[in-house]
């Protein structure tokens, strides 16, 4: 019986600061995907464009999403770590390890979500990390509230019996090369917090800390009218 891939949600229906919101079905965040998992209601599965965030080392020969009219793009956030040695030693490093050696996938990504009409599926492995520093970053660029943005990160807390029974038996024949403490495994909105203030800190907000990064503002203001209904 087909699934429901773990951590699937649609990031459409969050309110802006300029009284719009997040239009529902332009972007999807979730864990690791298989081929036969089904997609929600009401959206087009497989998605037009599917952002694998992944590192090399976890991804196999094809996306299990590959299809005709499919676009698999790989943005690996945590190319830049060593295999086989312990990246941080708390989530919070983790993503500002992210922020400062994977800037320019971030841009790419923005850049990306920005050009395409259709759906967008954003995922990693458990689709809470790397995929929620991605969509962190949309949502503030659209103008979302911190306060929004991190109570879309900790939705997660629901899926992470899912997501283990998704990742344990991929471990074996899919090792991704790093050793991750226990606790990694858990929601951590400070983590998410830190990388909110470094954008806040910035003189030009996070937009400024995107075009710093390599972007450009036509870059956000094209995601801005793709993401806002």
């Amino acid at each position: 019986m087909d699934a429901l891939t773990p951590n699937l949600r649609d990031i459409g229906g969050r309110p802006t600061a300029d009284g719009r919101s997040v239009a529902h079905g332009r972007v999807l965040r979730s864990a690791v995907p298989h081929p036969d998992d089904r997609g929600p209601a009401g959206v087009t599965w497989p998605p037009r464009l599917v952002i694998d965030l992944r590192s090399p080392s976890e991804v196999g020969a094809a996306h299990p999403l590959a299809a005709d009219g499919v676009r698999v793009v790989n943005l690996p956030l945590l190319s830049s770590l060593q295999p086989g040695v312990a990246p941080a030693a708390s989530l919070a490093i983790l993503y500002g390890i992210v922020l400062d050696h994977a800037a320019s996938h971030l841009v790419a990504l923005v850049d990306e979500i920005g050009r395409e009409p259709g759906t967008t599926l954003i995922h990693c492995a458990a689709g809470k990390d790397r995929t929620g520093i991605s969509i962190a970053l949309l949502l503030r660029l659209a103008g979302v509230s911190r306060d929004e943005v991190l109570h879309d990160y900790l939705l997660t807390e629901h899926a992470l019996d899912e997501i283990d029974a998704r990742l344990r038996p991929m471990t074996p024949a899919t090792p991704s090369g790093h050793t991750y403490p226990p606790g990694f495994a858990a929601v951590a909105p400070d983590a998410l917090e830190a990388v909110l203030d470094v954008w806040d800190a910035h003189p030009e907000g996070v937009e400024g800390w995107l075009v710093q990064a390599g972007g450009t503002s036509g870059q956000v203001d094209r995601l801005r009218r793709t993401l806002l209904a």
